[in-house]
């Protein structure tokens, strides 16, 4: 189990798409396994936070499916809080291999999310809001992550699709040795014309 870390607009639902492909792995992205269900719309639109037990659940459900059809697992931003990291790292801290922080200025994440113009992209506030919320979090992961010796590495997001992925693949190989290449190369933007979360 990988997981990949991003603020919004930074990619990572792409690269975690092609990284799934080339490893033959399936990927679970905590936004999208939480829009499926229909039920958060008004809490996505204000940018804010569904409750940890919820996504804990719905997560789990993801993750025991795949495991139990023979995948390894990308998790696409998630854990999402510290709550979500304890419980992880308590149930299923053996199966983690390590995780990536896909690093992009901001700048740049405004640009690509109007290109992407998603619905709970429209409000700036809201992407603010996402934002903050993301980096309030995201050390009190890193340090669960670290305590139990959860290696992290951070990768350069800036650049066309094949070269981040290309980084990526090296990320995830030296996270996981024995991560074995499906396919060769895998073009991100066949697999979403947009940048993902």
């Amino acid at each position: 189990m990988i997981i990949l870390f991003g603020l919004a607009g930074s990619g990572k639902g792409t690269q975690a798409k092609a990284l799934s492909e080339i490893f033959g792995w399936r990927t679970f992205s905590v936004g999208q396994v939480i829009r499926d269900t229909g039920e958060y719309a008004s809490i996505i639109d204000q940018g804010g936070l569904i409750p940890d037990d919820d996504v804990i659940r719905l997560m789990t459900k993801q993750i025991e499916i795949a495991n139990a059809e023979g995948y390894d697992v990308i998790l696409d931003g998630y854990p999402r809080t510290e709550y979500q990291a304890k419980w992880l790292m308590e149930h299923m801290k053996d199966d983690i291999k390590g995780a990536i922080i896909l690093e992009v200025p901001k700048e740049e994440l405004y640009q690509r999310l109007e290109l992407r113009a998603r619905e709970d992209d429209k409000s700036k506030d809201a992407i603010d809001r996402r934002w903050e919320i993301f980096e309030q979090n995201i050390y009190p992961i890193l340090s669960q992550l670290e305590q139990n010796n959860i290696k992290v590495k951070k990768v350069d997001g800036v650049g066309e699709v094949g070269t981040v992925t290309g980084r990526l693949i090296a990320a995830v190989e030296e996270l996981d040795p024995a991560a074995t290449k499906q396919a060769d190369d895998v073009n991100g933007e066949e697999i979403e014309k947009s940048y993902g979360e």
